[in-house]
This record gives structure tokens, C-alpha cells and sequence, in this order.
């Protein structure tokens, strides 16, 4: 196998660096104009880098066997800027690939006919839907990650407009201000907040990436009329936990201006449970008040759903190795749990979990065949679940994988299952990782009808984009997703 000459390496990158960085304003213009959503095998292309769209395109080595090109996909997306598309989201990974699997040929009409449902679909000046107010109700660390998901996709044909955030009175309003913008701005996790965040003390706003955002001081719901702020028919998402019965969040919905509550916390009595992907359906139009379940719920369901489709789950135990929060004490100190008053950052700490009882919630058919629970270790985020599972069908490692690699790619799972297949990845590399939970395939133990299954996931990003996913199905923004045949 000859080798190319490192000059010529270098040029290849560079000629790849210049098709992507002209990629970037077409791929902007598509979302913007045309509220078409371009992504890579599932992973958005949109507002990326240069060297995260190369990366992206890599990253198709590990699910194709082969490495998708620049070259391979620029032409479609510039293709597509011609076409006068109407909303959808479109793979453009998976075009490139099949367009390379038939031979090439001609491109326009290939992508006349495996986008023919959205062609000639966007028409200038036509309404695109009635915006749907959000609200923030509470401030803390799922609140500033909605936030910052809410605004990075504010336009397009998301139609979620973040009008306000409800935080606690605390005196001085001006540095209270500088104190939530800064907050919003700088995280120690997450890194920089990507955009520009401006403060009107006397407007008491934020404005983010030209979101106005009203900050709204109130020490319980019934101090709040959001109409007061133009504010109507607003989804109230509560970040509190302080509440998570039908009678506590019911208060949300006395408030003028408000149409709905959701939880992002687990609900408790009637109150749905969903997972996003797996039971978003059973929302229906009188449910006024549901819960997004848990982080740790969000991450082991979908993965535990297309096992039990395939397998069939006899029994299983769930044990979670769960990073810190700022429920535990940074130092010991009196605490009503068990054990969490000791130092979070000292200790790992065996607690319990709800989730494994709680998958039932999404799942009915897994009611009372899982157990679990949680160890608490010192890092700040990024958990990991581990699925350990008596199927009734046999299998081994290598199939197991296969499905569940497939699972990610081609599947309705898509946004909720990732799949990884490497020796050296930690918990850090998963921070800002979109889906719900990531499938480690090194880890993978099958033998027989005996198998662990080993599922990372950002418990706060990972965790709010599921969030930001029931906001979107509960204020009708659904899409398209073309191809259909990849």
C-alpha cells in the first residue's frame, strides 16, 4: 500500500479545511431561511467549527467502515441550497454515503428524489408557526444549560422563545443581574458561553444572542402574573425539584400567562414520567403538568428498551456511578440523607436511586424485574449506568455491539443512544455529549444470556437536551427526517 507524500497530506487537509469552512454559511443559510436542519450521522452541523465538521466526518469511519470526505458532502449541501427545501432534518452523512454506494452519477437527481417530500416546500413570508413562550423556574445548573440550548436554537423553526427566568429575591437587583449573567457567561464545566450577554438593570433583562429574557424575582409562584411581561400561554419549566406532585406544580398554572408545567426532575402520583424517544407520545393535549424523569432514567431507558425489543430483559440491576450535585455537602456536614452529608468531594458515596424502579414508568413491561443503586463519586459531572442484565436469548459481546451500534445510527433512537468504541475514552470526553446515554463497547460483557452493558451520559447537557426534546413535542415542533431510506 503506498504512502502519500506528507506535503500532499498537508494539502489534502487544507483543500478539506476550505470546503468546510464554505460549508458553514450554507449549512446557517438552510436553517435559517429554510428551517432545515443539516446533520452528520445524526450529529447537527449547525453554528460547528471547521475542525468539528472534519471531525464529524471522521467520525463516520467508525460507523461506515470508511471515512466520509468534505468532498463527499459539500456538494450535496451546496446541492441542497439550490433546491428551495421546506422544514425537514437532513442527513447529509447518510446522503453522501448512499450516493457513493450507487456509483455517483447525477447528484441532482439523486437528492430531487430522496428529498422529494421537501422540495420546492419553503415559500417566502409564509408564517412559520405560532411561537411558544418558555419560562425558567429556577436558575441552577439544568436552568443555565436550558437556557444556553434554548438560545442556540432560537430561530430556524424551533419556535421556542425564551421570554423568562424566575429566580429568588435577593436585594441588590443590579448585582444580583451581573451575578446571573456572569453565571450564565462562565461555567466550569461546560466552558464559555458562546455569544454576547448584555444586562438592563432597570428592564431587569438579560439579553442573550439578542434573546430578551426578563428576570422575574418571586419567592413562590402565586407572586406571578407572566402577562404583566406579555407573556402567554407559557410552558413553565420548574428546575426547583422543590415540588413534584400534581399540588405543588399545580401553583404554575394559577399564574396568568401560564398553560403548562414540566418537571425536570422524576414526578410523583399521576404525573407522566417521559423519557424522550421512548414514551413522548403519551403526552396528550389535557396533560398540563408532566416530568421529564431523570437524568439517570433519560440514560438507561432507551438503551434498556431496544435490548429487551431484541433480547427480551428477564431480571437486571442497575448500578450508577453518579458524579456529584449540589445536593451533597462540599464538606461534611448535617445532611437528611443517608450518607450524602459526608464530603462530596472526599468520598464516593453509596446511596439510592429511584431510576431502576422508575424505568417501568416508560416501560411497563420491565415493572418489578430491575434493581439499583447509586455510588456518588467526586467528579462534577459525566455518570455512567451500569446495565447488568439476564436476557432470554443468548448472544455475545461482538452481536451485542453490532445491534447496538446499529441502534444509534438507524434507528428511531438516534438522539437518545450514542455508541462508542474505544479503549482510551473517560468520563471528560463526554461532557456537552447530546444523548441521552453513550453505549462504551469496550466494556460490553455478554456470555450466554448474561450480559453488562456499560452506558456513560453528560448527566446535565445529555440530560437537558432531553428536556429541550419533550418542550419541542409539547409545542407541536416536529420534523421531517430525510433520508428515509438510509
Amino acid at each position: 500500500m503506498s504512502q502519500q507524500a506528507p506535503e500532499n497530506v498537508f494539502e489534502q487537509w487544507q483543500n478539506n479545511q476550505a470546503l468546510a469552512e464554505q460549508m458553514i454559511p450554507l449549512v446557517g443559510r438552510l436553517y435559517r431561511q429554510h428551517n432545515v436542519v443539516a446533520t452528520m450521522f445524526g450529529r447537527s452541523l449547525i453554528n460547528q467549527s471547521v475542525i468539528r465538521i472534519l471531525k464529524d466526518h471522521r467520525f463516520v469511519r467508525k460507523i461506515e467502515g470508511t471515512e466520509l470526505s468534505v468532498e463527499d458532502t459539500f456538494p450535496i449541501v451546496e446541492a441542497m441550497s439550490a433546491l428551495n427545501l421546506g422544514p425537514a432534518h437532513v442527513d447529509v452523512g447518510k446522503l453522501a454515503v448512499m450516493f457513493k454506494k450507487q456509483g455517483g452519477g447525477d447528484l441532482d437527481a439523486f437528492l430531487r428524489n430522496e428529498l422529494q417530500d421537501i422540495i420546492d416546500g419553503y415559500q417566502p413570508g409564509a408564517s412559520k408557526g405560532e411561537p411558544q413562550d418558555v419560562v425558567l423556574y429556577g436558575f441552577g445548573r439544568i436552568g443555565r444549560l436550558l437556557a444556553r440550548v434554548l438560545v442556540e436554537k432560537a430561530g430556524g423553526g424551533n419556535l421556542l422563545r425564551l421570554r423568562a427566568i424566575v429566580v429568588r429575591g435577593r436585594g441588590d437587583v443590579a448585582k444580583d443581574l451581573e451575578k446571573r449573567a456572569s453565571l450564565l457567561r462562565r461555567d466550569s464545566v461546560h466552558g464559555p458561553f458562546e455569544g454576547t450577554i448584555s444586562v438592563n438593570v432597570e428592564a431587569r433583562t438579560l439579553t442573550v444572542n439578542g434573546n430578551v429574557v426578563q428576570v422575574i424575582y418571586a419567592d413562590s409562584p402565586s407572586e406571578i402574573d407572566y402577562t404583566t411581561y406579555g407573556i402567554n400561554n407559557a410552558v413553565i419549566v420548574d428546575n426547583t425539584g422543590i415540588w413534584r406532585d400534581e399540588a405543588g406544580l399545580g401553583q404554575h398554572l394559577e399564574c396568568k400567562g401560564a398553560a403548562k408545567a414540566l418537571l425536570t426532575a422524576p414526578g410523583k402520583g399521576d404525573i407522566k414520567n417521559i423519557v424522550y424517544g421512548i414514551n413522548h407520545q403519551a403526552i396528550g393535549e389535557n396533560d398540563r403538568i408532566v416530568s421529564a424523569a431523570s437524568c439517570t432514567t433519560n440514560a438507561i431507558v432507551p438503551v434498556l428498551k431496544v435490548l429487551n425489543d431484541e433480547y427480551g430483559v428477564e431480571v437486571g440491576h442497575v448500578e450508577t456511578v453518579h458524579a456529584y450535585t449540589n445536593d451533597q455537602n462540599l464538606i461534611d456536614n448535617y445532611h437528611k440523607g443517608d450518607r450524602r452529608g459526608r464530603s462530596a468531594a472526599l468520598n464516593m458515596v453509596l446511596t439510592e436511586t429511584g431510576a431502576a424502579k422508575a424505568v417501568s414508568k416508560a416501560l411497563p413491561e420491565l415493572e418489578g424485574k430491575l434493581t439499583g443503586n447509586a455510588i456518588r463519586v467526586p467528579t462534577p459531572n459525566v455518570s455512567m449506568a451500569i446495565l447488568n442484565l439476564t436476557l432470554n436469548k443468548s448472544t455475545d459481546a461482538e452481536a451485542l455491539n453490532d445491534y447496538l451500534r446499529k441502534m444509534s445510527i438507524d434507528s428511531d433512537y438516534q438522539k437518545q443512544i450514542d455508541f462508542v468504541d474505544s479503549a482510551e475514552v473517560v468520563s471528560s470526553d463526554f461532557v456537552g455529549n447530546r444523548h441521552a446515554g453513550i453505549v462504551d463497547a469496550k466494556a460490553t460483557i455478554a456470555n450466554d444470556n448474561h450480559a453488562v452493558v456499560y452506558v456513560w451520559y453528560d448527566n446535565e447537557f445529555g440530560y437537558s437536551c432531553q428536556v429541550i426534546r419533550i418542550l419541542q413535542h409539547m409545542s407541536n415542533v416536529e420534523f421531517l427526517k430525510l433520508p428515509r431510506h438510509a
